[in-house]
């Protein structure tokens, strides 16, 4: 990737693409909650349907490299490909399920400490870390606690919707650092169509060995799956992937950041959901830990932070 300065200069086009994808993933959270179906449920549609919107296009331009990926070395790739997948759905199986169970904003806060988990995941592969990175850590860490302790006094349902957000972060660690070692030879859109077909699977097998209704929703409820995959799931990582060619990765990491206020904003919005004082102050710090983690992983050996915001589908 070219340093900044030699980037296009942004424009008014780019600076709406990032406007957008932000109020695309910022409505996630608050779609999943306004949602009258079972968190797993909303989970295996919104990766079904968006595999049925990626699936024809990436088979019809991309059978050479499917085939690539089943034979010889490019195996290695495909089982990253599957892992991924597998990671995927682990985090919609635990981060869908926490945007019902507490707040919006502190669902959407918690899931966002995903840095801080690669950040460990590049220290355990051996990886230096700076000491502002640890700073950083230190800083969300101390956050996540103030957030969650406010739930503490509220109810075990919002504790268990911290931890289960927490977890989906997680597991989208992991599911980053398995696709980065996917996408260093392969298409976005192949890699994309795999793993939301992995994940699919593995949510559909949970779905019915848990008994989890499929079908029956109300309109509202279709609706806002279909939202959800226009919005967060196609449009919105899109739009980040369209800013990367004049916005540095760094920089677009950090801007993810916005959809922990906007979809907080949105909670409040249609669901009537004020976050208390501490849990705002809570949350903020855990952001700003992030934000410090995010930036100061620019410091570190190549890939040992995430940059490319494209895996990451809240």
């Amino acid at each position: 990737m070219p340093p900044p300065s030699h980037r296009p200069s942004l424009d008014p086009l780019t600076t709406g693409a990032v406007g957008l994808a932000v109020v695309a993933v910022s409505s996630s959270a608050p779609l999943i909650a306004y949602a009258a179906a079972p968190a797993l449920a909303i989970a295996f549609w919104r990766n079904l349907l968006a595999v049925a919107v990626l699936g024809p296009f990436s088979l019809a331009r991309r059978r050479a490299e499917f085939r690539r990926l089943t034979v010889g070395a490019g195996r290695r790739e495909g089982v990253f490909c599957v892992l991924s997948g597998v990671a995927l759905a682990g985090h919609f199986a635990t981060w869908v399920p926490s945007a019902q169970l507490t707040t919006v904003a502190t669902s959407v806060a918690l899931v966002a400490t995903q840095p801080v988990w690669q950040g460990l995941i590049a220290r355990a592969q051996g990886r230096r870390l700076p000491r502002i990175v640890w700073i950083g850590i230190a800083v969300a860490v101390g956050g996540a606690a103030v957030a969650t302790g406010v739930d503490v006094g509220i109810s075990g349902r919002a504790v268990l919707g911290d931890v289960l957000a927490l977890a989906g972060a997680m597991f989208a660690a992991v599911y980053t650092a398995f696709g980065e070692r996917a996408r260093s030879s392969i298409s976005t859109t192949t890699y994309t169509t795999i793993c939301y077909g992995i994940c699919a699977l593995i949510l559909l097998a949970m779905c019915l060995v848990g008994g989890v209704r499929l079908t029956g929703f109300d309109g509202r409820t279709w609706l806002a799956i279909l939202a959800l995959v226009v919005g967060a799931q196609l449009l919105g990582h899109s739009m980040f992937n369209y800013a990367l060619q004049k916005i540095p990765a760094t920089t677009v990491s950090v801007l993810i950041l916005l959809e922990a206020p906007g979809a907080a904003l949105l909670g409040w919005a249609w669901l009537g959901q004020v976050p208390r004082p501490y849990a705002l102050l809570g949350m903020a710090l855990l952001l700003a830990g992030v934000a410090v983690v995010v930036l100061g992983g620019r410091r570190t050996a190549p890939a040992a932070l995430p940059t490319d915001p494209a895996p990451l589908d809240d």
